[in-house]
């Protein structure tokens, strides 16, 4: 394995400061990001009960870290921000993860059913086939990165996908539907879940499941 690896050239972060001053240190930041996080999902209303705080806010931050650092060509310098990464909403790590947890959520909603014989065809709503269009990209998105050695064009297609999954989640209700078409529904937001996911992990990123 070791011989397939090739070292990529990275630009300069600017602006990453911690409270312990300029000099950065790796164990600055991990623990920087984990306070920002849990303050965050603290004063968040959204939040539930989580049986690890610590452990979620860690997950949670390092994929802040991650989309902001993989946003745009590696070799680019570019100016960090710790209210910008730790955003909720927007292009950031925390709205995948938020994003994750909440299509995990709905899939244990109805109890994890292995879904069989679903009828796509049920998936007639703009929403659903913008979903179902993306998802269809994700071969040609990692050949893309495969080849140019830049993990930006994974994180563009999973942030773009968390926004198309969040629009159908509030408009393609699977609770109330009828039994089709809700198994539709649902077979569509766990091929999201999933592939947001597996593209989640290349890039480093321990999904999680509640936030």
């Amino acid at each position: 394995f070791q011989h397939r690896c090739q070292h990529v050239s990275f630009g300069l972060v600017q602006g990453m400061k911690t409270r312990r001053g300029e000099v950065i240190f790796l164990e600055d930041v991990l623990n920087e990001v984990r306070s920002r996080m849990l303050q965050n999902m603290a004063s968040a209303k959204t939040t539930k009960e989580i049986e690890d705080p610590m452990e979620t806010a860690e997950k949670v931050g390092l994929a802040a870290l991650i989309i902001q650092d993989f946003r745009g060509l590696l070799s680019s310098d570019y100016q960090f921000s710790w209210d910008r990464a730790l955003q909720s909403r927007g292009d950031t790590g925390v709205f995948l993860q938020y994003t994750h947890a909440r299509l995990h959520s709905l899939e244990q909603m109805h109890g994890n059913e292995q879904l069989t014989d679903v009828n796509v065809a049920c998936l007639q709503e703009p929403d659903a086939t913008s979903v179902l269009q993306h998802l269809l990209r994700y071969d040609e998105v990692l050949y893309r990165s495969s080849q140019d050695l830049q993990p930006k064009h994974i994180v563009s297609y999973l942030l773009t996908l968390s926004h198309l999954a969040a629009v159908a989640h509030k408009t393609l209700p699977v609770k109330g539907s009828a039994p089709e078409l809700a198994q539709a529904r649902l077979c569509l937001f766990q091929a999201a879940r999933s592939v947001l996911a597996n593209g989640m992990k290349l890039l480093g990123i321990t999904p999680v499941t509640q936030m």
